[in-house]
């Protein structure tokens, strides 16, 4: 595939807001998770919930798409001077030359949930204020991005699970290659609602602690919720700067089982394969792998096959999910985020709460954060169905 350069990201997650509070926190080990108190849902659980959200509704024009998901949406647009990135390509290629291709899994579901609560009580009608089509409807978040920063290129939301805001990725690298797009802002957003914490919990597969991925006594997944976005375009040569570059994405659908992998990793496996393809690249290229660990019991051990089938035990490799939490659609941005802090920042993070890695695993899994020239990074997200999608970010050859 075209390589296309990451020209500027940004990320909130539980961690904090921006590039600096996120650094700070992956250095230092410190997980985002805390016992649930999210609304009354009361499970007994950790959470990556971020602060202040309740407190920060959006105003004037975009007062219409106001509910927690695009509330996070807008705190990440303005983190690092990403608004003004985009402002900047605007200038460069035209606000009809910049797509805006981001992804969810639960959009505003939790505007729709407060609304049920309030229903007229003889004739069961929401109340008249509520605007599904910019609040719940999974196209609000690309409306309300594209309208906030005033982008009139292609826009489309994809909704495939855990894979979501990595498939965005591989979308946008098509279209630029197409000649449709010159530039593109890629990411989303997922927040937590009732639906999503009861939901998990019906499956049994959420912990009752932090979560543990690869560890021997793992038990399940600890929720959290984030959003982030980066700009991608042709890589541009300037002086003294070497950006981070897109430099494959595989996909694959291996459609095992509504909710759990292929035990032997088969479409993890092939994703990552195609990742590699696209870039050209062979699997002792890697210097590290962003794993999708879950801390499930049959996901992690899936995909531990894969990687140790691909990889053998050469590649260092750890999840991240003991730090965030699994933020489900917006999991596949959080860590293509962290991979390109990887590269830039010499990093190979490690794992919080995971005591002792699962004796059967084979692949080299990795506890705890270490200092180390990384060039080539994989980022893996899987979600339910047999979605999967596998991005490879690195420098320029």
């Amino acid at each position: 595939m075209q390589p296309v350069a990451v020209s500027q990201f940004s990320l909130v997650t539980c961690l904090g807001a921006g590039r600096e509070a996120t650094l700070a926190a992956l250095r230092q080990g410190r997980s985002g998770l805390t016992p649930n108190r999210f609304l009354p849902a009361a499970l007994h659980t950790y959470v990556g919930e971020i602060d202040g959200l309740d407190a920060a509704p959006l105003t004037g024009e975009l007062a219409g798409f106001d509910c927690r998901n695009n509330r996070l949406a807008a705190l990440a647009l303005a983190q690092d001077g990403f608004d003004e990135a985009v402002e900047a390509a605007a200038e460069r290629y035209g606000r009809a030359r910049i797509g805006v291709f981001v992804g969810t899994s639960t959009s505003g579901l939790l505007k729709t949930e407060l609304a049920y609560r309030r229903r007229e009580p003889e004739t069961g009608a929401l109340p008249p204020e509520f605007d599904y089509a910019r609040t719940h409807n999974t196209y609000s978040l690309g409306d309300f991005v594209r309208t906030r920063l005033r982008l009139e290129g292609p826009a489309y939301v994809v909704s495939s699970a855990c894979a979501t805001t990595a498939k965005v990725f591989g979308n946008a690298a098509r279209m630029i290659a197409a000649g449709i797009c010159d530039a593109a802002v890629v990411g989303g957003a997922d927040t937590l609602c009732g639906t999503t914490l009861y939901g998990f919990h019906s499956l049994e597969v959420m912990s009752d602690e932090p979560c543990r991925p690869f560890d021997a006594e793992r038990c399940g997944i600890s929720l959290g919720e984030a959003a982030g976005f980066a700009l991608l375009e042709k890589p541009r040569r300037k002086p003294g700067d070497e950006p981070v570059l897109m430099l494959g994405c595989g996909e694959s659908s291996d459609a095992y089982h509504m909710s759990s992998p292929h035990p032997e990793g088969l479409g993890a496996r092939l994703a990552m394969e195609r990742a590699l393809a696209a870039a050209g690249l062979v699997p002792t290229a890697i210097d590290y792998i962003n794993l999708h660990g879950t801390a499930t019991v049959v996901g992690d051990a899936a995909e531990d096959h894969a990687v140790f089938d691909l990889f053998g035990a050469a590649v260092p490799c750890s999840s991240t999910k003991g730090y965030t939490g699994h933020t489900l659609g917006a999991s596949g941005i959080v860590e293509a985020v962290f991979s390109v802090l990887s590269v830039l920042e010499g990093l190979r993070f490690g794992s919080p709460h995971t005591r002792t890695v699962d004796p059967s695993f084979r692949s080299r899994y990795q506890r705890e954060t270490v200092a180390a020239r990384v060039d080539r990074v994989i980022s893996n997200s899987f979600g339910f169905g047999g979605a999967n999608c596998s991005l490879l970010f690195g420098r320029a050859a």
